[in-house]
């Protein structure tokens, strides 16, 4: 078995459990110090808009403002990425689908009772 020692004296790394919690000592997936994740908080508003920035052009449609938890964003995204018939994924609690979708998305959610706005230019 091959431990790893932080200078600090903390236990980082076992082949037994894989990484350690630096401030509970117990493995990263039994941690104990840190929060579980909550629903963020919302206005209630979803709003969607559409970004260029730092994809080469290609357009995206954002959807944020959803005050769901990882699970249920992840299976919203895939309901809309199939009612847009385009791809997509989900990054730190925002919807991203690829291409100009945003009157589909808005028309996707207010069918699923969200209060959807178009935001940006």
């Amino acid at each position: 078995m091959i431990k790893k020692i932080q200078a600090s004296g903390g236990l980082v790394y076992s082949t037994e459990h894989g990484r350690m919690c630096p401030a509970c000592r117990k493995p990263v997936a039994a941690c104990i110090c840190s929060p579980k994740s909550s629903t963020p908080v919302s206005d209630g508003i979803v709003r969607v808009s559409r970004e260029t920035k730092g994809r080469k052009g290609k357009g995206v449609t954002l959807i944020k403002g959803l005050a769901l938890d990882a699970t249920a964003l992840a299976q919203l995204g895939k309901q809309i990425k199939a009612a847009c018939g385009s791809g997509g994924t989900v990054k730190d609690g925002t919807i991203e689908i690829q291409g100009d979708h945003c009157e589909r998305v808005m028309e996707t959610l207010k069918q699923q009772g969200w209060v959807a706005k178009r935001a940006g230019g």
